[in-house]
């Protein structure tokens, strides 16, 4: 996989919606439950075809190809269709699946949930699909097979996220 597909294009950082700041604003920020409604016509315009088959088409990438399923460095991973802050790295983790894998997403006291979960029944699987809450970008799955605290595994598509560094 071309690690370029999974860069977000400069046209969808400068829409209004997109949450954008440093890793500390991005850390801090806090989900008001608003929501991102495009249209698919506009989230092609915006979404590069790999990007738009992954969020918008429920897509996969295959196992070890993604962008992030082996970064280390500290920062924050948000939704790459809106920038809705995500994941921490302090809770990303190897579980040796070949995707990005986090135990717990950001959750703060008294906001909406970030991510919601909806059945799948795809490939003859149920599975449970995990999807931003704020734009409905699919972003992967979520297993009852993760490490302690939860017990789950965030199974993410790379090109669902985009990466800031705590040094930014």
């Amino acid at each position: 996989m071309d690690k370029q597909k999974e860069t977000v294009s400069k046209e969808l950082l400068e829409q209004p919606f997109y949450i954008k700041g440093s890793y500390k604003e991005l850390s801090e920020y806090i989900y008001k439950g608003d929501k991102v409604n495009l249209t698919d016509q506009e989230w092609e315009h915006l979404l590069n075809d790999w990007q738009f088959y992954i969020l918008r088409n429920k897509g996969t990438e295959r196992a070890f190809s993604g962008k992030y399923y082996n970064n280390k460095e500290k920062g924050i991973y948000v939704c790459a269709a809106c920038g809705l802050p995500l994941f921490l790295s302090e809770t990303k983790y190897e579980s040796g699946s070949g995707w990005p894998s986090f135990y717990q997403p950001i959750k703060k006291e008294g906001e909406p949930l970030r991510i919601r979960e909806e059945m799948d029944t795809s490939y003859g699987m149920i599975r449970t699909e995990i999807l931003c809450n704020r734009c409905g970008s699919h972003l992967g799955h979520v297993f009852p097979d993760g490490p302690p605290p939860t017990g789950l595994r965030y199974c993410v598509n790379s090109a669902s996220l985009r990466f800031i560094s705590e040094s930014e």
